[in-house]
C-alpha cells in the first residue's frame, strides 16, 4: 500500500504517474520472467530490444504515425543537444537562427555561438521574457541552416500557442518541458528534442524525433558519438543506452495512451492549470501572474506575491502542508508550480485551495 504521496510540483526531475511507478516496482527484480531486472540485462538481447523498439513505435503512434520520422534515444540531456544541433547542421556558409524567448533559448544560442554564425530571429528580452515573441516579428535569414525555438520556457513560465511557418528552412524545437502535454502537428517540425525528466520519464534519456533525411549524413569531422548519423544507423544502440530510463519512457507512453492519448492529456492539463490560474486572476492582485496572458504555460505556472518575505512565508507554509517544489528558479525568484502530465488533478486542487486559504490569512 502506498503511503501518502507528496504534492509534487518539482520542475524536473518531476512527478511520474503513480501507476507507472507501481508497475515498475512489480517488475523491478524479475522482468518478464527473465529472473533479472531490465537494468541487469544486455542491451543487445532480445528482451531489451523489444522494449526499446516498443517505446520508439509507441511514441510515433501517439503522434499520429507521421511518415519519414525516426526516434532516437540519446544521453546528455537537452544541454548536449544545444551543441550537437549546430555541430551537425550549421555547415559552412550557413547561419543558425534562434528565437530568444527565455533562459533555455539563451543557453541554446550560447552553445551555437561556439560552433558558428548565429542570428536572433526574434527576441522577447525587452519584455523580460514574460511573453513569447510575436510570430510576425520572426525574421529568418536567407542562408539559415534552421530556425530553433524553445516551445516552453520552464523558468519564466511561457509557452508557444502556435508555431512559426518556416517554409524550406528546417524548424527545430526544444520541447523538453512540454512534449506530449497537448495535441500538435509533428509534421510542422523537422527536428524535436526533449530531456525525458519532465513529461516522458526519469532523467537519463533524451528523446529526438526527426525527419530521417536530417539524420543520415552528419559531418565526418565531428566526434562519432556526436553525429546523429551514428545513432540513427545503429538504432540508438551504438553504445549502451540508458536502458532503465528507456523502459520507463515506454511505461509512461503506455500511461498516456490510457489517458486517451494527447487529446485526453491536454483536456486534463487545461483543467489542472485552470484551477491555479483562476486563483491568481481572482485574487485582486494578492497573487500576480507576470506572464502575458497569451503566452501562459500549461506546464509551468509562475506567480509573485507582494514581497519576497511573503513569498518565503508561502514556501514555508506550503512545505508544512506537504507541497514540494513551489519555489521559483533561483535566476528569477518568485513561485512556480510545474503541473506536468503526471501531476494529478487532486494535487492542483489542493494547491488552489491552499492558495485561497493563504490569501485569507495573509491578505
Amino acid at each position: 500500500m502506498v503511503s501518502k504521496r507528496a504534492y509534487n510540483f518539482n520542475a524536473g526531475p518531476a512527478a511520474l504517474p503513480l501507476e507507472v511507478l507501481t508497475r515498475a516496482q512489480a517488475e523491478f527484480v524479475d522482468f518478464r520472467g527473465t529472473g533479472m531486472s531490465i537494468m541487469e540485462m544486455s542491451h543487445r538481447g532480445k528482451v531489451y530490444e523489444e522494449v526499446h523498439h516498443e517505446a520508439e513505435n509507441r511514441l510515433l503512434s501517439l503522434l499520429g504515425n507521421p511518415q519519414g520520422y525516426k526516434v532516437l534515444f540519446l544521453q546528455g540531456g537537452a544541454s548536449t543537444q544545444f551543441a550537437m544541433i549546430p555541430m551537425n547542421f550549421l555547415t559552412e556558409g550557413k547561419t543558425a537562427s534562434y528565437v530568444k524567448s527565455g533562459s533555455w533559448a539563451d543557453k541554446a544560442i550560447k552553445e551555437a555561438e561556439l560552433i558558428g554564425e548565429t542570428h536572433i530571429a526574434a527576441s522577447s528580452e525587452a519584455d523580460k521574457y514574460m511573453k513569447i515573441p510575436d510570430l510576425g516579428s520572426i525574421e529568418i535569414p536567407n542562408n539559415a541552416a534552421y530556425l530553433h525555438v524553445t516551445s516552453n520556457e520552464t523558468i519564466e513560465g511561457t509557452q508557444y500557442q502556435l508555431y512559426p511557418e518556416t517554409g524550406d528552412v528546417p524548424l527545430i524545437a526544444d520541447m523538453s518541458s512540454d512534449i506530449l502535454c497537448r495535441e500538435f502537428d509533428v509534421n510542422q517540425f523537422d527536428f524535436i528534442y526533449a530531456g525525458a525528466q519532465k513529461n516522458l520519464g526519469p532523467s537519463g534519456v533524451t528523446v529526438v524525433i526527426a525527419r530521417e533525411e536530417l539524420l543520415t549524413d552528419s559531418p565526418r569531422h565531428i566526434p562519432t558519438m556526436l553525429r546523429y548519423s551514428t545513432h540513427a544507423k545503429n538504432d540508438s544502440l551504438y553504445n549502451t543506452p540508458p536502458s532503465f530510463s528507456v523502459y520507463m519512457v515506454n511505461e509512461v507512453l503506455k500511461w498516456i495512451e490510457e489517458q486517451g492519448g494527447l487529446a485526453g492529456v491536454e483536456q486534463a492539463n487545461r483543467k489542472k492549470a485552470g484551477l491555479i490560474y483562476d486563483i491568481i486572476d481572482s485574487s485582486e492582485g494578492f497573487y500576480r501572474g507576470p506572464v502575458d496572458a497569451g503566452s501562459r504555460s500549461l506546464m509551468n505556472i509562475t506567480f509573485r506575491l507582494a514581497s519576497e518575505e511573503l513569498e518565503k512565508q508561502f514556501i514555508k507554509e506550503s512545505e508544512q502542508a506537504g507541497f514540494v517544489g513551489l519555489k521559483g528558479h533561483r535566476s528569477v525568484g518568485g513561485l512556480r508550480a510545474s503541473t506536468y502530465n503526471a501531476v494529478p488533478y487532486e494535487s492542483c486542487k489542493a494547491l488552489a485551495d491552499f492558495m485561497a486559504d493563504f490569501k485569507k490569512s495573509h491578505g
